[in-house]
């Protein structure tokens, strides 16, 4: 099981631009929920390799804002697995892009449901 968790750890690097920003110039809230539901959701498929929904978000923390021009590192990795769901924890670090601070951003858990095919929850592995 470690093993499986550790393989399906997901990351992705991006580089903030204007358009991903509020009228603040950092990273738009929605934006990068999104971001991390997407790392959510590729992270429980490749752990378990079947059709999922997200179902629910806990506690998603922003730190610290995340400003324009910044590169982020999104890290997604398993938490929890139980019958039908499995839980990702979802985590968003900011680097300036000509400085090497990096510091974490935002922290989140994502639930996902395993469906079978006529879209009923159904068991994970």
């Amino acid at each position: 099981m470690q093993e499986r968790i550790e393989k399906s750890e997901t990351k992705l690097f991006k580089t903030i631009f204007a358009n991903d920003t509020n009228h603040y110039h950092t990273l738009f809230g929605g934006t990068a929920m999104a971001i991390m539901d997407d790392i959510a959701f590729i992270t429980a498929t490749r752990f378990c390799r079947q059709q999922l929904v997200t179902v629910a978000t806990e506690r998603i923390e922003f730190k610290v804002p995340i400003p324009h021009g910044s590169i982020i590192e999104v890290v997604g990795r398993i938490e929890h697995v139980g019958n039908t769901s499995i839980k990702a924890r979802v985590s968003m670090f900011v680097e300036h892009m000509f400085d090497a601070y990096r510091e974490k951003a935002v922290e989140g858990v994502f639930t996902m449901v395993a469906l079978d095919e006529n879209g009923h929850p159904t068991k994970i592995l």
